[in-house]
């Protein structure tokens, strides 16, 4: 049971991520990460148990810091399903959701912990610590105890139970995350004799050997994927900030005129930053010319050039949470004939699918996708495009999917079937996009053209919300805008998930 009670203490805690009580400028109270309160994150933890059979354990470890190389660490990434459960931002911790044999009641599961030790000598160098006594005072974890704790704490709960949900190699995405911690608890649990993880069947043997006793291991992560893929009110609204605030900056955008893909790329992750997000949400495209034909270039070395576009997919994190937004424009603010004949056939579709983007309308992703592919193969038709057929448009021209969920990960809940129906509360993105190689089968005037369109969609019932609708995409805007700049001060633009 969630005891709110426990951060009325006296004691000021030291905490190894933001807190209403170390920064309330970015954590109110009552919330444990921005815009995320600590009871919904209770409810979460909940809802996960009431999936959960009587007398078993959910085990969900969390990441580690990576390395680039030696000592260079990259910034740290929660395994976003233990972030989704409990707001824990530290690095080499384990959540598992207990759901005693002797009860009925979900209400009554224990939440546990395992979280490094405070040490004043690493904090030195790594940063404060929550530690053991914060992460149950101030993240209301029933049970704490030390990760150097933790080998003997799980042995005694792997006694008492049989059914152990545990994902193998990190089954949500997040490859590699829960072996990782594995292999440094319990190294002859995961490891063989040369030093390799093994494949689950034997990781699950080995398990059994290390708890004395047989047990199931059962998939966990689409038990949480049931429950990510809805978004909560306040989840809705610190994705429409982020929106907001990564639409506002293209905008900035197109009122300048860069020299080179990487100016483009720094100034979009200044204001993103700037205005309010965390960090990006993804290491942003910024394709000028042909490089837009490879739909992850990620280079983005080279000059930009007048009379060519600049496609570029790029947005802010905040709070956790993801934007995810593509636009393509012209580097010197005015589209060519040909340039806005491709690009409007591609708007279209992307304003009819958004349209369909609604509960009412029984569509799944995958409907989504053959609708996008069919509308594009008119457009193109329509543009000069003579007798191209669907199969070609998505096998040369539109090689990619029309989206996917968005939240905590940009490509969210990996595992939710594309052919499930849109369900009020989920949140897609809408980007068709069309690439035309150098190639003599298609008009020489589109050639080495890359164009994609994307925004946030979040599904109602009979309506949507477009969570990145501040991002101008119609071409009047974005050559009104590359014209006249953004009348808008930057310093009005700096917005926090409270203000809304």
């Amino acid at each position: 049971m969630l005891k709110i009670a426990r951060r009325c203490y006296a004691t000021t805690f030291r905490a190894g991520q933001p807190i209403f009580e170390t920064r309330p400028h970015l954590v109110k109270t009552g919330d444990l990460t921005p815009g995320i309160s600590a009871l919904e994150y209770y409810h979460r933890r909940l809802k996960l148990a009431e999936k959960l059979p009587k007398g078993s354990l959910a085990i969900l470890p969390g990441s580690s810091v990576k390395y680039a190389s030696g000592s260079v660490f990259y910034q740290f990434q929660q395994n976003t399903d233990l972030y989704y459960l409990t707001g824990w931002n530290e690095p080499d911790s384990v959540a598992i959701i207990e759901r005693p044999e002797g009860s009925d009641d979900p209400h009554d599961h224990i939440f546990h912990m395992a979280v490094p030790e405070t040490d004043p000598a690493a904090e030195q160098w790594e940063g404060e610590r929550t530690g053991v006594e914060g992460v149950q005072e101030i993240f209301n974890a029933d049970v704490g105890v030390s990760v150097q704790q933790f080998p003997n704490h799980l042995d005694k709960l792997l006694r008492k139970y049989r059914d152990i949900y545990y994902d193998i190699g990190g089954a949500s995405g997040a490859s590699g995350k829960s072996v990782n911690f594995f292999e440094r608890m319990f190294p002859s649990t995961v490891l063989n004799d040369n030093s390799k993880p093994t494949n689950r069947a034997n990781v699950e043997e080995t398990l059994r050997k290390h708890a004395k006793l047989g047990f199931s291991i059962q998939p966990l992560s689409h038990l949480i994927t049931d429950l990510r893929v809805i978004k909560s009110n306040a989840e809705l609204k610190i994705m429409r900030l982020a929106g907001k605030i990564s639409g506002r900056a293209y905008n900035q955008a197109y009122a300048k005129r860069f020299q080179s893909e990487k100016g483009l790329h720094s100034f979009l992750e200044y204001r993103f930053i700037s205005g309010g997000c965390d960090k990006s949400a993804y290491f942003p495209v910024v394709a000028g010319g042909s490089h837009a034909l490879c739909i992850h270039y990620v280079r983005n070395d080279d000059l930009l050039r007048d009379g060519e576009m600049v496609l570029v997919d790029a947005a802010g994190n905040l709070g956790g949470y993801c934007a995810d937004i593509s636009r393509t424009w012209p580097v010197n603010g005015t589209f060519t004939p040909a340039q806005a004949e491709l690009y409007e056939s591609l708007l279209n579709v992307q304003r009819r699918i958004i349209r369909e983007c609604k509960v009412s309308k029984g569509h799944s992703l995958n409907d989504l996708h053959n609708l996008s592919v069919d509308l594009l193969t008119v457009e193109l038709r329509n543009a000069g495009f003579q007798d191209v057929q669907s199969w070609e448009v998505a096998k040369y021209l539109y090689p990619h999917y029309i989206g996917h969920n968005l939240g905590l990960d940009v490509h969210d809940c990996p595992l939710y079937s594309r052919s499930a129906k849109l369900r009020k509360g989920q949140v897609v993105t809408v980007e068709p996009g069309v690439y035309i190689p150098d190639d003599e089968r298609w008009p020489l005037e589109y050639r080495g053209m890359g164009i994609r369109i994307e925004d946030d969609v979040a599904i109602g019932e009979d309506n949507n919300v477009v969570l990145t609708a501040e991002a101008a995409k119609e071409i009047a805007d974005i050559e009104s805008i590359a014209s006249s700049g953004v009348t808008t001060k930057i310093e009005e633009e700096v917005v926090d998930i409270y203000s809304l």
